[in-house]
């Protein structure tokens, strides 16, 4: 005869904490969010967030309040992947990486060469893109090397075939990629011009016009470009 199961933590867990005193639930809540955050790997989706609270928290304000709490602390919650997660704020990455503590989490985006910068920002703002492409872009050939470190590192995949002969893979970019840059989605990705400024974009061919190549160029530019090929007699283009 089999014996009966014991309820399990989750069959007797209660979001509601309806017998606590309101400011006692709130921190509870607040304990429970941030504990979940904390022990996972990847960014936590609100709905998930939203299990752990009753209907009658305001999870925003809860988040709010995790965040303001950590204001001084050398890690931050912040929204990126589609999720939450607790990140080490970038000022400490090199001393979490000279402490060779193994692999990192939050220990902000890995250290990558100009080249693979730059394939990797191609991709982003192209993708999906094959590595022809990226080595017309940046002007010499892309190495395999570059693309499988890029794999490696989980910031791209290439699942896809692109249609054109040959059927070549065509690279994307992956959550992981924007967790390590801390992107909430694609949408947020910054302009090249800025990256230039920051020094965090070099391209390795200083001919390249990145704007231009990944089809960016500023909008008044490309309208002063039409006007003048309207007013070309012979059509080219």
């Amino acid at each position: 005869m089999s014996r009966p199961r014991k309820a399990g933590p989750v069959a007797s867990f209660d979001p509601d904490l309806a017998d606590l005193a309101e400011t006692m639930r709130w921190r509870e809540w607040m304990g429970r969010v941030e504990a979940a955050i904390f022990c996972a790997r990847d960014p936590v989706p609100r709905e998930t967030l939203a299990r752990l609270v009753g209907p009658r928290c305001n999870l925003d304000d809860l988040l709010a309040d995790i965040a303001d709490e950590l204001r001084g602390r050398p890690y931050d919650l912040v929204f990126v992947a589609g999720g939450w997660q607790l990140r080490t704020r970038p000022r400490f990455a090199r001393a979490i990486r000279a402490a060779g503590l193994g692999a990192l989490r939050d220990a902000g985006a890995p250290e990558l060469t100009p080249t693979e910068l730059l394939a990797l920002t191609a991709i982003a703002y192209l993708q999906p893109a094959t590595r022809a492409e990226l080595s017309r872009l940046a002007g010499r050939e892309i190495s395999r090397d570059v693309i499988g470190r890029l794999k490696r590192l989980d910031l791209i995949d290439g699942a896809l075939r692109a249609p054109e002969p040959g059927a070549p893979f065509a690279y994307v970019t992956t959550r992981k990629f924007l967790a390590a840059f801390g992107l909430a989605s694609l949408r947020d990705l910054p302009d090249l011009e800025q990256l230039e400024e920051e020094g965090l974009l070099q391209c390795p061919c200083p001919d390249v016009d990145l704007d231009g190549a990944l089809g960016l160029e500023d909008e008044d530019a490309a309208t002063d470009e039409d006007s003048a090929d309207l007013g070309d007699e012979d059509g080219h283009r």
